[in-house]
């Protein structure tokens, strides 16, 4: 039930959502409160005017993204391997029949980089359906294809494809690669959702060494960019990370 809850409630407090409230609430009350609805298109202006001119997409993303280093594992030996989902849209990958992935595809292609280096290592990728209208459609399962085609048989792979968010990629993962004392597992995912991500893994038991990738702020923080859809866009996915972040630690998630 909170995996639904968390999908609405996102749907509602996304900032695209927002803003279309907003605007809907002034032009409701354009006639009976013409001051009050003034004031909300104007709120709603001087957002629009921030997307333009500041990078406030890349001021929401930098905090989380400044969390960790870089991974540097000095010679020490990697026993295994962890790709959070993310990267890949099985749905549209199901109906193409080739492998369609999105922003976070860096995801995927460290994964099989590392895999390559480090041939002894166990892998795992860590995703099953994000989407409550069709939970049969999951990640883990589309994409061996991509893996294959880029040199890593699917055969070396641990698919975990039952996790909806980012506490299941942790808590089920576990209970697939039974990690040993002592043993050093990098965890992969985007640099933005790493605080969230190691935070999950820790409540579950598992201390893993952090291997961030995606990262998104760096090349767009500067003033007077006039590139409102990219900052709308990490505006979009940092708000959503920080709202997870705080609602994981209101639940003992992290």
């Amino acid at each position: 039930m909170s995996f639904i809850i968390s999908k609405l409630v996102w749907a509602i407090l996304t900032p695209g959502s927002l803003l279309f409230i907003v605007v809907a609430i002034a032009w409701a009350l354009h006639r009976r409160r013409p001051a009050l609805s003034r004031g909300l298109l104007a709120m709603a202006t001087l957002f629009l005017a921030a997307l333009l001119i500041t990078p406030i997409g890349a001021w929401t993303l930098r905090p989380l993204e400044a969390q960790f280093p870089a991974a540097q594992l000095d010679g020490r030996p990697v026993d295994g391997i962890i790709v959070l989902g993310g990267a890949l849209d099985p749905e549209a990958t199901q109906r193409t029949g080739v492998p369609v992935t999105n922003d976070a595809a860096e995801r995927l292609t460290t994964f099989v980089a590392l895999a390559r280096a480090h041939p002894q290592a166990r892998l795992i990728i860590s995703g099953g359906s994000g989407n409550p209208l069709r939970p049969d459609i999951r990640e883990a399962d589309e994409v061996k294809a991509l893996f294959a085609s880029l040199g890593l048989s699917p055969d070396r792979v641990i698919f975990e494809r039952n996790s909806r968010n980012t506490y299941e990629n942790a808590v089920y993962s576990k209970e697939l690669a039974k990690p040993q004392a002592g043993q050093n597992w990098l965890l992969i995912t985007s640099a933005w959702h790493m605080r969230r991500s190691v935070g999950c893994f820790e409540k579950a038991g598992w201390t893993t060494i952090p291997y961030p990738v995606d990262y998104r702020s760096y090349s767009n923080d500067h003033w007077g960019m006039f590139s409102p859809d990219q900052q709308f866009d990490m505006l979009t996915t940092g708000a959503k990370e920080w709202v997870g972040l705080v609602s994981y630690r209101l639940m003992g998630r992290v």
